[in-house]
């Protein structure tokens, strides 16, 4: 009988993996808190309904991507409910489930969570994948704006890959100025619409702007000269988007103007704002994110402004593995016990177990290796000491210890060893 292999589109993680995980999570971490953000967390799953409001209909991860499905109707549940797909519309539901709109403004905060789509498996894309994100409601400013964008650009610094990635950044207008654009739009594809493709054809009416950003290249070629939204900004948005450059440039972050972005989510106005990386593939977008001013109000909150980013750890992981820029990282071992006898064995589990409450990371044979076989043992676990235990050394009350990085030999007293030890580890 085959055995029983892990879904396709699905990670495990061993020690390794999590160490670079931890890695990465202390340091948005940190970020974050200079920047004074504050962790919150959610449910795995939300009610479907709160996706198809939040992120938008036509969005094709509410059309195609979505893990849905109905709980046990014996429970008392019939509506349906959705694996998180993203963060931002969960964190929305919170900050109007427990009216956080009642905090001083404005409200910043941050998230580590697993979201699930149903896509299919490319290289740095996984039906379960983990997002670093933040938001930030209550503030329509562009310092907002430029300080978002600079928070992850501090965060590709710190992991050294700043250099290897661009920032380009745009503005989708508001809800009012991309109805007027999206009409201006159609008139420009209504020519060529028999030879967009099906996902752009269905597109036309209900979000146009969406085939600016289409990857099929007959609807890149009919798109190639289309009026675009930058250029058909209201003047406030305009003046928007020019502070926000201008915020940019006082803190030395490079960006690009790409008028191309659109971004794949029904929510965004004005600033949109995406990470690239040309070394990991088709899959260039590291970071996304922007302004979602009527969000909040749209979930049934008040009329409250956000804007915030996603950012793919696993994304994240790749690039820093493939650039040579993820450390390396030892498992901190401070002492092997080998033992031989039976008194050994009693004892070597006295000594672990005492020193192991005094935060000592420490080991003894469990499986009966011979001597050779254990000290070869403590050298592959890159142990610091190693502590030779028998049953003479039990009579006599004394025993070699190896330091197993300059093989240098001391008698230790085993009345004294546990204090004497932590004080050498210590020193």
């Amino acid at each position: 009988m085959n055995s029983i292999q892990r879904v396709t589109g699905t990670q495990d993680f061993f020690p390794e993996d999590l160490a670079k995980v931890d890695y990465v999570t202390r340091i948005f971490k940190e970020v974050c808190e200079v920047h004074d953000y504050h962790q919150y967390d959610t449910p795995t799953f939300e009610y479907t309904r709160l996706f198809k409001r939040g992120i938008g209909e036509t969005t094709d991860i509410v059309n195609k991507e979505m893990f849905t499905f109905i709980p046990r109707q014996d429970g008392g549940e019939e509506e349906s409910i959705t694996l998180k797909p993203e963060g931002t519309a969960s964190i929305v539901r919170l900050y109007n489930q427990y009216s956080l709109n009642n905090k001083k403004p404005p409200l910043k905060l941050f998230y580590h969570i697993p979201c699930f789509r149903n896509e299919r498996n490319q290289k740095g894309r996984f039906k379960e994948f983990h997002q670093f994100g933040i938001e930030v409601f209550g503030s329509d400013s562009a310092t907002v704006d430029a300080e978002v964008i600079i928070l992850a650009y501090r965060f590709f610094e710190k992991l050294g890959i700043v250099d290897k990635i661009e920032l380009e950044i745009n503005s989708v207008g508001s809800f009012e100025s991309r109805k007027a654009y999206n009409e201006k739009l159609r008139e420009f594809l209504r020519p060529n619409f028999d030879n967009l493709c099906e996902t752009c054809k269905d597109r036309f009416e209900k979000n146009p702007m969406r085939i600016i950003d289409c990857k099929e290249h007959n609807c890149q070629q009919i798109t190639k000269n289309a009026p675009l939204m930058i250029d058909n900004l209201y003047e406030d948005e305009k003046k928007h988007f020019e502070k926000l450059k201008k915020l940019l440039d006082i803190a030395n972050v490079k960006y690009k103007v790409n008028p191309y972005i659109v971004r794949g989510l029904d929510y965004y106005t004005k600033t949109a704002f995406e990470f690239i990386s040309k070394d990991i593939g088709s899959q260039a977008t590291v970071c996304g994110g922007g302004r979602y001013d009527g969000l909040v109000a749209e979930l049934g909150g008040p009329d409250v402004t956000g804007i915030g980013f996603g950012l793919g750890r696993e994304r994240l992981i790749m690039m820093l593995d493939e650039l040579g820029k993820m450390p390396t990282f030892e498992t901190k071992y401070d002492l092997y016990i080998a033992t031989l006898g039976e008194d050994a064995d009693f004892k070597s589990f006295e000594i672990v177990n005492n020193l192991r409450q005094k935060g000592i990371v420490c080991d003894k044979d469990h499986v009966g290796k011979s001597l050779k076989a254990q000290m070869k043992y403590a050298d592959d676990k890159n142990a610091n000491y190693t502590l030779m235990l028998g049953d003479n050394e039990i009579a006599s009350g004394k025993a070699m210890l190896k330091n197993m990085k300059t093989s240098e030999q001391q008698e230790v007293n085993l009345s004294t060893f546990e204090e004497d030890f932590i004080k050498l580890v210590k020193a």
